[in-house]
């Protein structure tokens, strides 16, 4: 193949952009000591857990295998039906993490950029997951029923922003 010199210049925004279309997915790795573990639908928190991310997990399995309802858990207190965001709103508040409950793409500047040591959220303008002691904790993909579940199935990111609580 043969490049004009003026083809040079495109060369590596033309790599910057293949590289950055897809988001490698979330997956499951496992890191002793760390990682969470899910049985029958609930996580059970690793021995050295903070007390933030035992609450976090707690109020989880409290809503985990409810239904998804567009909408749902924005108010305060237990919901019936959770979408993404009030799922994410609700646990996050349960460990005093977050004041009141926002949409998805809130989330896209909440908290510090990057993965965190025990948490990060996964933000795009319409869906938010968490990744909670390595365990995925979303209201969809891949599952056969939609709602708040603990799972260590892969995800693609889909250009989502990374966040995660200062200190978590």
């Amino acid at each position: 193949m043969r490049f004009h010199h003026g083809s040079l210049i495109f060369l590596p925004l033309l790599a910057f952009l293949t590289c950055c279309a897809t988001s490698p997915p979330y997956a499951y790795r496992p890191m002793p000591g760390r990682t969470a573990i899910v049985e029958k639908g609930k996580a059970i928190a690793p021995p050295g857990a903070p007390d933030e991310v035992r609450a976090v997990i707690a109020a989880g399995n409290r809503i985990a295998g409810l239904p998804y309802a567009r909408g749902g858990g924005h108010r305060p207190g237990l919901s019936r039906a959770y979408d993404c965001s009030g799922a994410t709103s609700y646990v996050l508040q349960a460990a005093g993490l977050l004041e009141t409950s926002m949409p998805s793409k809130a989330f896209r500047r909440y908290g510090e950029p990057g993965p965190g040591k025990w948490i990060s959220i996964y933000a795009r303008r319409d869906h938010v997951f968490l990744v909670v002691a390595g365990l995925r904790f979303d209201t969809g993909w891949a599952e056969r029923t939609r709602g708040p579940r603990w799972t260590t199935r892969s995800r693609p990111l889909n250009g989502a922003v990374v966040r995660h609580p200062r200190g978590f």
